[in-house]
């Protein structure tokens, strides 16, 4: 969205939107709460105006910092600037508590879905395809069933790459793209939640991939 807005305001024409994170220079490999979870992985999507009705339709965020707590990297910035004791304390490494981050993903993770579809007059019978940020399976199939979604209209790769976080979302277009299951004008879903808390979905209809 935030690429989205470059294109819209005229400044650029196209915009390459990369998510990429190294995850496992920041995991705690003694901690198995955290260190099986994550991947590194790296992808991007292009954005360019489009004349077709396709592109971005519409999208909706928030912000609860009160779950900041539960997931973050307490070392490192001015609060706990790096030394000898941060890092004997691990405290630059992730740290979550998975209970807390499992119950606000299931519900916020939906719950965005929802209310975009809503503002839209859609429903999850007109999405054609549901590509949501790949953080755990359980939080992903939640949604999917309060969405009404058959396994074949979502994207499910977290099996193959882990949680690569930033990364997520770039990564399962290229494997719905691998499996054929986008075409021109598909309605398509993405939703993500992350730390902080943070949610987020986006509605768009997809387009050909081609070069003027």
């Amino acid at each position: 969205t935030v690429g989205a807005q470059f294109v819209v305001a005229g400044s650029h024409r196209r915009v390459m939107v990369i998510g990429a994170d190294v995850m496992s220079a920041i995991i705690d490999y003694s901690d198995r709460t955290t260190c099986v979870l994550f991947g590194d992985g790296a992808g991007a999507v292009l954005l360019e105006p489009r004349e077709d009705g396709t592109g971005i339709l519409d999208y909706l965020h928030e912000t609860d910092g009160s779950g900041a707590c539960y997931l973050n990297m307490p070392g490192g910035g001015s609060r706990h600037p790096a030394s000898h004791q941060t890092v004997d304390r691990k405290l630059h490494t992730i740290k979550q508590q998975g209970a807390h981050v499992f119950k606000y993903a299931v519900c916020k993770f939906t719950e965005v879905s929802e209310q975009l579809l809503r503002r839209n007059g859609m429903g999850g019978a007109e999405i054609d395809l549901f590509v949501p940020h790949q953080a755990n399976i359980r939080i992903i199939e939640a949604a999917q069933h309060r969405l009404g979604l058959p396994d074949q209209k979502v994207v499910k790769n977290i099996h193959e790459y882990g949680n690569t976080t930033a990364a997520t979302i770039p990564l399962a277009f290229a494997t719905a793209l691998d499996q054929g299951r986008l075409a021109a004008g598909d309605q398509v879903l993405l939703a993500a939640v992350g730390a902080g808390f943070t949610v987020g979905a986006v509605l768009l209809r997809w387009s050909d991939v081609s070069w003027d």
